[in-house]
């Protein structure tokens, strides 16, 4: 489904750069202890969030696995080392080229293919055809997520498991009392400028809600807000003098992920919004 703010977003060389400058080109959070206050070192954070992702979804290699919204092709890469057969699909040119590059680096062409493709629109995939489906931040972009979860649901094996790294929040009409104005209009810029729409719909309970109305079993809704807070802390301090100027300037518009990173960091503090890894199974045994 054509979601031309999305391809916006990701072609804006100030996204491109930020994502590589601080996160190797990664896409996702990193994963820390509870407690820690120290970022560093990042890398280290997003491979234990990779691997948290790799053990949710209890596979033993060769596994076949699908990564919906691949990015630059990280988190398959990380799967990949430890024996998954990954088809990595976005629907994003840059990134498919991206990642593309990223295998071929590191030799691992034989275990990881990339494919340009929506993940609204699977048809390139046969019927019962992974062991497993993730994503990893991926699936705010969505127009559609019943429609992307049931495409999940489809090429899915009978026992596979799902795994979701995505975010939720409250009803904000429900908490309008406890949320500051300012923060509620924020977060609707940046749902809107990012092309984030299924990050703005989704309240708490949805995900378990919308799993188990296309079939899926075992829904677990796990909450890793805390174990983000050390990377999301740094990117608001980094962000916060940046901002106050962007804000002087009415150039909110054209500094999305600076807006994201304070918005962000302040709902997580407040409650007002969650970082989780939801789980679930398709009915029926593994062959």
């Amino acid at each position: 489904m054509d979601n031309p703010s999305l391809h916006k977003y990701y072609a804006v060389l100030k996204s491109r750069l930020g994502y590589r400058f601080f996160l190797g080109g990664a896409r996702h959070r990193g994963y820390y202890s509870p407690g820690t206050k120290w970022p560093f070192p990042i890398t280290h954070a997003l491979k234990r969030m990779e691997d948290h992702l790799f053990h949710s979804l209890e596979l033993q290699p060769p596994a076949r696995v699908l990564d919906a919204g691949c990015g630059a092709g990280r988190v398959a890469v990380r799967l990949a080392s430890h024996g998954l057969k990954v088809s990595d699909i976005d629907v994003v040119d840059n990134h498919v080229r991206w990642a593309r590059q990223e295998i071929r680096a590191c030799g691992l062409e034989s275990m990881v293919d990339v494919r340009l493709m929506d993940y609204h629109r699977l048809d390139g995939f046969a019927d019962e055809s992974f062991d497993a489906v993730y994503t990893m931040e991926t699936l705010v972009h969505a127009i559609d997520p019943e429609k992307a979860l049931g495409q999940f649901f489809r090429v899915m094996k009978p026992g596979a498991s799902i795994a979701l790294h995505e975010y939720d929040h409250p009803d904000f009409d429900v908490v309008a009392k406890d949320m500051p104005k300012e923060l509620r209009r924020s977060i609707e810029q940046v749902n809107r400028r990012a092309a984030m729409p299924s990050n703005e719909r989704l309240l708490q309970g949805d995900w378990k809600r919308l799993l188990e109305d296309q079939g899926f079993r075992d829904v677990v809704v796990q909450d890793l807000s805390e174990n983000i807070m050390p990377l999301m802390r740094l990117f608001y301090l980094l962000a916060r003098v940046p901002y106050f100027f962007i804000c002087l300037l009415g150039l909110k518009a054209r500094f999305v992920n600076t807006q994201a990173a304070i918005s962000s960091f302040r709902s997580l503090q407040m409650g007002l919004g969650r970082y989780v890894a939801v789980t679930a199974k398709k009915p029926g045994s593994r062959g």
